[in-house]
């Protein structure tokens, strides 16, 4: 029953390789769900993991040409969807600090601020403030301020210009910058927003 099983997959990793999407679809239909249980038995979150399917199987797609198949297939699928794992954590661990820098920057006693029972109440106010914003301007504030992207990159990625680009993000700092001096978080609001407007 396993030889036939290795023989199966030997025939659909052969045909992956020759860039049959059926070969791709049929290993896609056996590995996603245990891939995504894998991820979100890491990860905790539905959308996380879900992502984390996606990268394994577009890397795989990519590097269909390489794939050896003479090698585990599982160990290789489940390899490259731990590191996709680390990867999340990684950009996760990378922007709660930016949260956390944001949330300090609105402070004029920073030093103390992790000393305060509200901060976390804060980091989520600042969540809760991004989601309001409208769709569009809510992923291109994410993606300049969370991701890093440049404002050239996210003009591409929305089909717009660089100047639109630079309207939805201070759009999105006024906003914001508004509703947290409602809490009277005053003082250097937005200094660290400000530092990386340009690019």
């Amino acid at each position: 029953m396993f030889g036939k099983k290795l023989n199966t997959e030997t025939r659909l990793l052969n045909g992956l390789k020759k860039s049959d999407h059926e070969s791709f679809r049929k290993l896609f239909e056996q590995y996603s769900k245990p891939l995504y249980r894998f991820s979100l038995s890491y990860l905790k979150s539905n959308e996380g993991a879900e992502d984390v399917v996606q990268e394994v199987f577009i890397k795989i797609w990519d590097k269909r040409k390489d794939i050896d198949t003479g090698k585990s297939f599982q160990s290789y699928v489940f390899t490259i969807a731990l590191n996709s794992v680390r990867k999340y954590f990684n950009k996760l661990a990378a922007a709660n600090q930016l949260k956390h820098d944001i949330i300090a920057s609105f402070s004029e006693n920073s030093a103390k601020l992790d000393e305060q029972d509200d901060f976390e109440d804060y980091l989520r106010h600042l969540d809760t403030l991004i989601n309001r914003m409208p769709e569009k301007r809510k992923e291109i504030f994410i993606g300049k301020k969370l991701d890093g992207k440049s404002q050239k990159e996210l003009a591409e990625e929305f089909g717009i210009t660089t100047k639109t680009v630079e309207y939805h993000i201070t759009e999105a700092m006024k906003f914001l910058k508004e509703e947290f001096e409602k809490l009277r978080l005053g003082g250097m609001v937005f200094f660290y927003l400000f530092i990386t407007k340009k690019n």
